[in-house]
């Protein structure tokens, strides 16, 4: 089988990709990856804190591996740290990285370009599939995952909060992709068939927060259209209980 690590980021496609991949005999993920920002001790973009990104770790049964990186990291910065930390997978005898990506195709091959240069190879289980599907799938499957984030530029804020169950995906507008691919909502999953035990958690404040617009390089693979909207965010904070 081929040694992988999976790319975690706390929420549901990082979930599904782990949940088909442990039904593949080709690949066995044998560790998570996560990205955190070391200013607010949270998980890159999803806001989650890193005490509930242990206790899912532990109750999937997977080691983790934490990337810290600083809050105003530049994208410079940000593919050395990366460059580095993968160099220490490869070293550790994992050959394939394994992403939650579905149909971005300047970002699959920014990840493909980057991980090629060193040696990994891109691993992709979710591909081209339907993110309507793969929602109702992903309920169907028995997982459950609460909104931890919303983009406010394409989502009301009062869908920060809510379970990711039938209703969340009958309520979205019709601009919104059901998983979120374009940067709309993003999750946490707290319970599931990949996990031995429930998360417990509660919830807590509702926060409100605004981002300039990362510094530009010939390395950002994001959009001119991506960066104009990705700038204001209304997050759900939970709390280990």
């Amino acid at each position: 089988m081929k040694k992988a690590y999976l790319n975690w980021s706390s929420g549901k496609d990082a979930a599904m990709s782990l949940y088909k991949l442990q039904q593949d005999s080709e690949y066995s993920v044998e560790k998570i990856v996560t990205t955190v920002n070391t200013v607010f001790k949270r998980i890159s973009m999803h806001g989650i804190r890193t005490e509930l990104l242990i206790k899912q770790a532990e109750n999937i049964g997977l080691p983790l591996h934490q990337i810290r990186l600083h809050g105003e990291v530049s994208m410079e910065e940000y593919n050395k740290v990366m460059e580095m930390e993968t160099n220490k997978l490869l070293n550790e005898g994992f050959t394939h990285s394994v992403f939650g990506d579905i149909f971005l195709e300047d970002l699959k091959r920014y990840r493909e370009k980057h991980l090629e240069g060193i040696g990994l190879k891109a691993v992709f289980p979710l591909w081209k599939q339907s993110t309507e599907k793969l929602l109702e799938e992903f309920i169907s499957e028995g997982f459950k995952a609460i909104v931890v984030c919303v983009n406010t530029n394409k989502l009301d804020r009062s869908f920060c909060g809510r379970m990711l169950d039938k209703d969340f995906l009958n309520d979205l507008p019709e601009d919104v992709d059901p998983c979120g691919e374009n940067g709309e909502f993003h999750t946490f999953v707290f319970d599931g068939p990949i996990f031995k035990k429930p998360i417990d958690f509660k919830i807590g404040e509702l926060v409100e927060k605004s981002y300039k617009p990362a510094k530009e390089s010939e390395d950002n693979c994001f959009s001119d259209d991506q960066k104009s909207w990705d700038t204001s965010f209304m997050y759900c904070d939970l709390l280990w209980e």
